[in-house]
């Protein structure tokens, strides 16, 4: 499976919450990489409740979101997100444009999370460089 995601966002958020560390390329793919499976699990998830419901057409309260936030406070891109969610979901089903902010929000969130611990990994390794195996061991240690 391809990374839909681009790295350059990606980039921004990791750099956003590791303060002065540098990142290398590798924890932005990484983190990116994490970021879509991620999304591909939630919107297969949130399928599952709008097929309880039966509807074919993904809502963001179905991805357990109330207040969609704008377009333009989101540092991911709408138009990859649109494609993390249709990864693992059939193509019978529809998703509106406040889910896909509403998976963009969810994304950035989890995100910043991972960010910031592999930030406080990488420091506490004694090192000056965020790395992929920063955010490798953030997710081991979370899930």
């Amino acid at each position: 499976m391809s990374v839909e995601l681009p790295f350059a966002p990606v980039d921004d958020i990791i750099r956003r919450h590791a303060g002065d560390l540098r990142v290398s390329a590798d924890a932005a793919e990484e983190l990116a990489r994490r970021i879509q499976d991620h999304g591909a699990a939630v919107a297969a998830t949130a399928a599952e409740r709008a097929d309880e419901d039966g509807r074919k057409t993904l809502m963001a309260a179905d991805f357990g979101v109330d207040d969609v936030t704008d377009r333009e406070s989101l540092a991911l891109p709408v138009a990859p997100v649109d494609r993390i969610a249709r990864l693992d979901i059939p193509d019978a089903y529809r998703v509106s444009k406040d889910a896909r902010l509403a998976l963009a929000a969810r994304l950035e969130e989890y995100a910043a999370d991972a960010a910031a611990g592999a930030a406080v990994l990488a420091e506490h390794a004694g090192r000056r460089t965020v790395q992929a195996e920063d955010v490798e061991t953030y997710f081991e240690l979370v899930e």
